[in-house]
């Protein structure tokens, strides 16, 4: 089994090379191709990805190149993990959406509608090589804003699955709190990407959530930043990125006082390249797990391998509605548990969603539908439109502000701009 690493270059590449020596029984991968077009950084990330598998006994054979065409020819599956224009375009997208009093964040509001129309092209432009040499080939997208480019993926033919380490990380926490094995709990999470909630947190078919927050509550409310009551009145866990919109104001003025994350990460990458060059170095560092993108390793495995052998448990994933959420296009991208076998994705029935959250899903639905416009067709009146849309914009002068701003910040990066 060959697979194809884009962004291989990543610090994040370590942790995903630890899962796979980890959970080898659960994929057998032979061959492991790291590629990216930055060089300096493969290097050390690919004679680390080595010594890692070697010091696990792991008799897969890892290798790196800058060549995308000989990286994905004969590959099984491709995974997504490239960041188009590197931290120093996300400080920009973290930053410039302050000055209009929005939230500066890398994957929402006019920051993410950045990245995506960065994004999405470049994607784009890759699933298509990765058809051309192997056709049958399943491309798991890890690269956000997730919902969007798995929806121009997938609106695009491509044999493709979005996948986020959210869900798995609430399913972790939950088991630790609750002192069980993380794969006796079953979580309904649902909404789109970053943009969900778990409804239940069930343990042999019996739902526990209300008992866990009872006694848990002021621990999980801390952990997402969010007010205890917040939780006890929704009576749901919702994502983390969900304070965006709870909690907007004052997390732009939070984010005014402080060290972007961009600027954080880019340091920990700095320390992290340099304790990849260590030839003493055989396994990720405990740094990395500051990095963020916890679990991711686990997810890509199972998911991975139930696409390419039919097998494995139930996995929240990133795919097309298709009437999952009846209120939605069949077309949007949804992040809902679903079976997943060599076929594809195949969603679970999900109960009614209440109108407290449908409401906000439906609007940011739009939101990605016009965001796709713009980044597949350009235009300043697109990125306008989307950005009026959004609910964390919404006014015609902000739109206007944060449209030129996102113009003027990634004209390099934008061809039609």
């Amino acid at each position: 089994m060959k697979l194809a690493v884009v962004g291989g270059g990543s610090t994040y590449t370590p942790e995903l090379v630890d899962g796979f020596a980890r959970l080898r029984d659960v994929l057998a991968v032979e061959e492991l191709v790291l590629v990216d077009p930055a060089t300096e950084r493969l290097e050390p990330v690919g004679h680390l990805a080595r010594r890692i598998l070697a010091a696990q006994g792991h008799p897969g054979r890892v290798t790196w190149t800058d060549d995308l065409d000989a990286a994905v020819d004969g590959a099984d599956a491709v995974l997504l993990q490239l960041r188009v224009g590197g931290q120093a375009a996300r400080e920009k997208d973290e930053t410039w959406p302050l000055e209009c009093g929005c939230v500066g964040q890398e994957t929402t509001g006019a920051g993410g509608l950045a990245k995506a129309l960065r994004t999405v092209p470049v994607v784009l432009d890759i699933a298509e090589r990765v058809r051309r040499r192997n056709p049958d080939a399943w491309i798991v997208d890890f690269t956000n804003p997730v919902g969007i480019v798995t929806r121009a993926l997938l609106t695009a033919g491509h044999r493709a699955v979005g996948l986020c380490n959210v869900a798995i990380g609430f399913q972790r926490k939950f088991a630790a709190l609750l002192g069980v094995a993380p794969g006796e709990v079953e979580l309904d999470h649902v909404g789109l990407n970053h943009l969900t909630w778990e409804r239940a947190v069930r343990i042999g078919g019996r739902d526990v959530l209300p008992g866990l927050l009872a006694e848990h509550g002021d621990a999980i409310a801390a952990d997402l930043r969010m007010p205890r009551r917040l939780l006890d009145r929704l009576g749901v866990v919702p994502s983390y990125y969900l304070r965006y919109f709870y909690e907007h104001d004052a997390v732009v003025e939070e984010l005014r006082k402080k060290p972007s994350r961009a600027a954080e990460v880019a340091e920990m990458e700095r320390t992290l390249l340099a304790m990849y060059a260590d030839p003493a170095l055989d396994h990720k560092p405990e740094l990395l797990a500051k990095r963020g993108g916890a679990y991711y390793s686990e997810a890509a495995v199972a998911l991975t391998a139930s696409l390419l052998t039919g097998t494995g448990p139930v996995q929240v994933v990133n795919t097309l509605n298709n009437g999952t959420l009846p209120f939605l296009p069949d077309d949007a991208v949804v992040e809902v548990p679903a079976a997943v076998d060599a076929a594809g994705t195949h969603p679970l029935p999900v109960r009614p969603l209440e109108p407290l959250f449908a409401g906000l899903v439906a609007h940011v639905t739009a939101y990605e539908h016009l965001a796709l416009e713009a980044a597949l067709k350009g235009g300043r009146d697109r990125v306008f439109a989307a950005l009026l849309a959004h609910p964390l914009v919404g006014r015609t002068d902000r739109a206007e502000k944060l449209t030129d701003a996102l113009l003027h910040h990634n004209r390099e990066h934008l061809a039609w701009a």
